[in-house]
């Protein structure tokens, strides 16, 4: 008989949710999420695989397939996002890869945001076109350009919001009905804004895509990525794709992401109030051009970010953890970064250490310098993760460097 009182998790607050989602504990009844580091399962009798391989039983069959820690992150992950299902990768690039490919097929057409990561692009540049897909690239912010690229063979449309490196916001709510209009797809790649603080599902996407690597751990520990969305989406368009293909996530990876989890809305909010307070400081600073900053009133796209960077209506709004910023010209950029003392000079974000990077010479280097110059990335941008160390102490540091470019 159901007990009518049982938890529903999806009324679950976020803090519940990033502790208690997807908990699937073993009958030894370990505080701790387990750990299945195994390859295969084994079956009660033929039958019983029988029944596993032709989807009567629901249990496990393979690691590549799905596996109990990884179901685990799946279920959490899924849960704070609001979607139906999720399905982890190796990493992030995997989960794009995984995202975009298995909506598409030869002779189909992508619309993308032309400010995207350099791997993104160079899955749409070079990896695409060998299979007969195509893709047009058009100013993120600009709706009219997004809807005179629509093609009769137009399946998806890609965005990141923000986008890396200059944190460019897209309307999420309004490229979406775009692209319903249209019979295609949305895919939006939500790691800079995390889930904390931006639901596009809720806002019309179809698929959402992570690099878990990010703020998911969060403490430079492992790879991971993840796609959600509908379930009968997941199965139609990724299901065997995923089986037979391989971009499975570590169990291991996924125990490490599942404990991430555990912090990530504790950390992601001491992040962004780090980041909105020296975004002000480096703004003040002379040998500054320009700062880009989603919570700051001076961003382009200020008041698209305040309407969707708001966690679904579930959280408190917040600009994210990170900041990027113009110091004129890359022997500006250079000096900037080899004076710092605190931060460390590295291509990642999300990181409880925080982080400074030149994109031009590292994270979009593959882009050609007129791909560069399309998003207005130059040489003299610095790209900045904030962490959880002191604000008053990484104050100091950025002020140094900055005196220093």
């Amino acid at each position: 008989m159901a007990d009518d009182t049982a938890e529903d998790p999806r009324n679950w607050d976020v803090a519940t949710r990033l502790i208690r989602g997807g908990l699937m504990r073993s009958p030894i009844g370990e505080t701790a999420e387990a750990l299945y580091l195994t390859q295969s399962f084994v079956y009660d009798s033929a039958e019983g695989a029988d029944a596993r391989f032709a989807g009567t039983d629901p249990g496990f069959i393979y690691s590549r397939y799905g596996n109990p820690t990884v179901s685990m992150f799946e279920q959490r992950l899924a849960l704070l996002e609001g979607a139906e299902g999720c399905r982890g990768t190796a990493s992030g690039m995997a989960a794009v890869h995984l995202a975009l490919t298995g909506l598409l097929r030869a002779g189909d057409h992508v619309v993308a945001g032309r400010a995207l990561f350099g791997s993104c692009r160079w899955i749409l540049n070079n990896w695409g076109p060998r299979y007969g897909i195509e893709a047009t690239f058009v100013d993120g912010p600009d709706l009219d350009a997004w809807k005179a690229a629509v093609r009769p063979n137009t399946k998806v449309f890609f965005l990141e919001t923000p986008a890396n490196p200059l944190l460019e916001i897209c309307d999420i709510a309004a490229i979406s009905a775009i692209a319903r209009e249209a019979g295609a797809k949305v895919v939006v790649d939500n790691v800079f804004a995390t889930p904390i603080f931006q639901k596009p599902l809720q806002l019309g996407a179809d698929v959402v895509v992570y690099s878990a690597t990010k703020h998911i751990d969060g403490q430079g520990r492992v790879m991971g990525g993840a796609v959600l969305g509908a379930n009968a989406l997941l199965d139609e368009f990724y299901r065997d794709f995923i089986r037979h293909t391989g971009p499975s996530l570590s169990p291991f990876n996924a125990w490490v992401l599942l404990k991430g989890l555990e912090t990530l809305d504790l950390r992601v909010r001491r992040q962004s109030d780090t980041a909105a307070e020296l975004a002000d400081l480096i703004a003040a600073h002379a040998k500054v051009k320009q700062v880009r900053y989603p919570g700051r009133k001076d961003h382009p796209q200020h008041a698209i970010a305040q309407r969707q960077m708001t966690g679904g209506g579930n959280a408190m709004a917040g600009g994210g953890s990170l900041v990027a910023f113009d110091l004129g010209t890359q022997a500006a950029a250079f000096r900037f970064l080899n004076r710092l003392e605190l931060l460390d000079i590295s291509n990642n974000l999300g990181d409880a250490k925080s982080m400074a990077t030149h994109p031009s010479t590292t994270t979009h280097r593959a882009m050609t310098e007129e791909q560069r110059l399309e998003i207005g990335l130059t040489a003299g941008w610095v790209r900045v993760s904030f962490g959880l160390e002191s604000p008053r102490d990484l104050a100091r540091d950025i002020q140094r460097a900055l005196d220093a470019a």
